[in-house]
């Protein structure tokens, strides 16, 4: 599923325009990164968990050339089912 069918599932469901879906789809998305580059993290009860975690640099290789790369440190997004969830999949 992309986004246009998210957002088109979305206005069936909520029984909303697909513009109002789209607008509520967008604002969901915004809302969850301004809060994960401000450091915090979204919990969503029967859902999931957005956090963020740390990477430390490390050192890697060139599969090609097999030269030794420096990999700088980065903060990376992380997503971890809930059990609501993970039940519903299974």
């Amino acid at each position: 599923m992309n986004k246009n069918e998210l957002v088109s599932a979305v206005a069936e469901k909520a029984n909303i325009t697909n513009k109002e879906a789209s607008t509520a789809v967008d604002a969901i998305f915004e809302v969850i990164q301004s809060e994960l580059k401000n450091g915090g993290d979204v919990r969503l009860v029967g859902f999931g968990n957005f956090s963020v975690s740390h990477r430390e640099a490390s050192k890697g290789r060139n599969p090609s050339t097999g030269a030794e790369v420096d990999i700088p440190a980065r903060n990376v997004p992380k997503f971890s089912a809930g059990k609501g969830l993970k039940d519903a999949v299974n």
